[in-house]
């Protein structure tokens, strides 16, 4: 039997022997978090912590980063570790690892919506930023407005705002080296009046400009999962094959009966006064003496706030081997989602918040009825086309992008070897069956907002299985012009004079210009006639697929408030995308990571507030 090794440097085992983990894959320290992530397994059947964050993702590594500083920090990851998986650590894997998707771990789950479009979700520390293309731009101005337009409804500060942006760029944004593929690409959409230049920057400009990637110079991906190298390591564990059931939720009950401030202005109330005076009928005010080690019955924030119905004090959670744990907060802690659009609300409805019919209707006993959780989905609608260049191209993922104006399309583009005979077409492009590998190129359009929203329900009463979700794509009118735009945008870039070389080959010129039926479409063409709005409009709905970017589910000003708490809920955040209400800029990792730091630090400075000698 090969020698065990230290329980929290094991990210995996292939094997099992009387209750011991063999075979290990081990991850090297250089990782930054192998000295305190281990499988879940080996954690405590009960235990407390200050905070709990629920997903190891993209705002979940550098939320439990920033609130380790000072406080005792548990992070619970569904999936496993990044070194487990070859594909993940390259520019080359991502289209492998958006197709390979069999096995129950697999870091990619796939899911399909009710309208059939094919989609991912990230199931591994880093989340979705460890499947992704990489891109890191920051987002658009507009999004922290506090008004309609905005994506919260959030105070920003815009200098925190900035300093945690820059804090996550210190560890995962790189300058990417464009290479002809990508030149032409930038060159394009200038032609196509997509100005003004704007070069490298990590800015949401209007005109075309050269975004940071999350790939390094060598070509290695960095992920949120990098921010837990800033982690204070005594305060923080990371359970990974950690899969939460349901929120431990406790009535808040106002009565006719008041209790002495002096139970929190005096002393730290023990757990089993807490427990016996949250089965009964007390209405909890504001404590006036902040010096004093808080009341674990007045949650962070010091007071209980007046619509307050229940108080999130745990969680229940599963390990790979099918055996529960329990999470408990210790006093001022607080539980925080953060398992993305489709995790977070779904977790909601799980532990019996959201709809009463609907909580009832699946026997989940109502804990408090929040009629929004499940609502407000959105996934922004990418159309695209492909097809095979005149001349060898380098692998690519997005680097440029066109900006053209405040409410029109983004254009993006890649550069793939595809596999024809395997279902790797269907990430970038519709299937075909040919048995051969080509090289593929890739314009796209991404309509922004959108304006077009779904709604997710369970599929069934186990965690671990994906919800069902509509994103109901371009039910709004606006969503449609605009991709109708969009691919009108599409055609100009690609049959522009700085596209010229990869369109056709000698054969396919014309009197010195290349005729658009010989560009060799892989998949749909554009329309014959571009200004047909009909004709672009059905283009637009039948070519139809994601970019990976929905969000919703949680929406803030909805299901969570200004602070990212849930409405109704003490001790209980969600911090993710499924709090927007529009995606940010033109691809959102940037602004998730941003927000788990942002809210992280607000979090410290509040409590700092309110004890300040605690």
């Amino acid at each position: 039997m090969p020698r065990l090794q230290s329980p929290c440097l094991v990210f995996r085992s292939h094997r099992w022997f009387l209750g011991f983990l063999i075979d290990p894959i081990v991850v090297s320290p250089l990782a930054g978090y192998a000295g305190f992530t281990c499988d879940a397994t080996v954690f405590p059947k009960e235990a407390e912590y200050d905070y709990i964050i629920v997903g190891g993702g993209t705002a979940g590594c550098p939320l439990a980063a920033t609130l380790s500083e000072s406080h005792r920090v548990l992070v619970l990851e569904r999936g496993g570790a990044p070194g487990e998986f070859p594909s993940l650590a390259g520019q080359d894997g991502f289209l492998r690892t958006l197709v390979d998707t069999d096995a129950r771990d697999s870091p990619a789950q796939p899911f399909t919506s009710d309208e059939g479009v094919p989609n991912a979700r990230g199931r591994v520390l880093g989340g979705s930023s460890a499947i992704n293309a990489g891109f890191y731009s920051r987002a658009h101005p507009s999004f922290f407005d506090d008004g309609g337009a905005g994506g919260t409804v959030a105070a920003w500060n815009m200098g925190l705002v900035n300093e945690s942006y820059e804090w996550v760029e210190r560890a995962v944004a790189f300058r990417p080296v464009l290479r002809s593929w990508q030149a032409a690409v930038r060159d394009g959409l200038l032609e196509a009046g997509v100005t003004p230049y704007n070069g490298f920057t990590v800015e949401h400009v209007v005109g075309t400009k050269i975004g940071a990637a999350t790939f390094d110079s060598h070509g290695r991906r960095h992920s949120a999962a990098d921010l837990l190298r800033f982690a204070n390591p005594t305060n923080i564990k990371v359970a990974i094959r950690a899969t939460v059931h349901r929120i431990l939720l406790n009535p808040v009950l106002p009565g006719s009966l008041s209790l002495s401030l002096s139970l929190c202005g005096r002393y730290r109330c023990p757990s089993d006064l807490a427990s016996m005076v949250l089965g009964r009928r007390y209405w909890f005010g504001s404590c006036d003496q902040p010096s004093s080690p808080p009341c674990p019955l007045l949650g962070s924030s010091g007071r209980w706030r007046a619509k307050d119905e229940v108080m999130a004090a745990g969680v229940v959670y599963r390990d790979g081997l099918g055996r529960h744990h329990r999470a408990k907060t210790r006093p001022g802690g607080e539980v925080i989602l953060s398992a993305g659009a489709l995790g977070s609300p779904q977790l909601l409805l799980l532990s019996g918040i959201g709809p009463r019919p609907y909580l009832s209707a699946w026997g989940i006993p109502v804990a408090l009825h929040h009629p929004s959780v499940g609502r407000h989905m959105y996934d922004n609608p990418r159309n695209s086309i492909s097809f095979i260049p005149a001349v060898p191209v380098d692998n690519s993922l997005i680097q440029v992008v066109g900006i053209p104006g405040a409410d029109a399309s983004f254009v993006e583009a890649a550069s793939n070897i595809v596999p024809f005979h395997s279902p790797a077409p269907s990430v970038f492009l519709h299937q075909s069956a040919s048995p051969f590998f080509v090289t593929v190129a890739t314009l796209m359009e991404k309509v922004p907002g959108p304006a077009s929203e779904g709604s997710l329900r369970l599929a069934s009463l186990d965690a671990r299985d994906n919800p069902l979700v509509r994103f109901n794509y371009f039910s709004r009118p606006e969503d449609l012009a605009r991709c109708v735009a969009g691919v009108r945008r599409l055609g100009d870039v690609l049959y522009g004079r700085s596209m010229k070389e990869f369109r056709a080959g000698a054969t396919g010129l014309r009197g010195g210009r290349a005729g658009r039926r010989d560009t060799r479409f892989v998949g749909p063409a554009l329309p014959a006639n571009m200004s047909d709005d009909a004709a672009v409009a059905a283009f637009c709905r039948r070519t139809v697929s994601t970019l990976w970017h929905y969000h919703g589910g949680c929406a803030s000003g909805k299901v969570v408030d200004g602070d990212f708490r849930v409405m109704g809920a003490a001790a209980l955040r969600v911090v993710d995308g499924s709090t927007f209400r529009v995606s940010p800029g033109t691809n959102p990792q940037a602004t998730v990571m941003m927000m788990g730091r942002y809210v992280g630090l607000k979090m410290l400075q509040e409590r700092r507030n309110r004890w300040p000698h605690a």
